[in-house]
């Protein structure tokens, strides 16, 4: 018979990542789709990464983590469907006051 194999060795010096670029991404699309606010939030988020890692929050650490990931996401959706809308109807308005003027 067939022994299990014992789970990888771990180091004490695995680092929480922090979701950084995601939140960035989460920025810029934000700024972009004009709801700029909501993405600073994950930024924050993210940022506190490190400092509660450093203080030894490991739970801390991991759960700002995951919040800056999840509002990330949630922020990259909302501002690519707001980009879309402000595009599309800023566009259609703009047709309708060149069909207006063109009278």
């Amino acid at each position: 018979m067939s022994q299990p194999y014992p789970p990888p060795a771990t180091s004490g010096d695995e680092k929480t990542p922090n979701n950084m670029v995601i939140s960035i991404v989460a920025l810029v699309i934000s700024i972009l789709g004009c709801c700029f606010p909501w993405g600073v939030i994950p930024l924050i988020f993210a940022m506190q990464v490190g400092k509660k890692e450093a203080a030894g929050d490991l739970a801390g650490a991991q759960n700002s983590a995951k919040m800056a990931k999840t509002i990330s996401i949630v922020v990259i959706i909302v501002g690519i469907i707001s980009g879309i809308c402000i595009w599309l109807f800023g566009g259609i308005t703009f047709l309708l006051a060149l069909a207006g003027s063109s009278r």
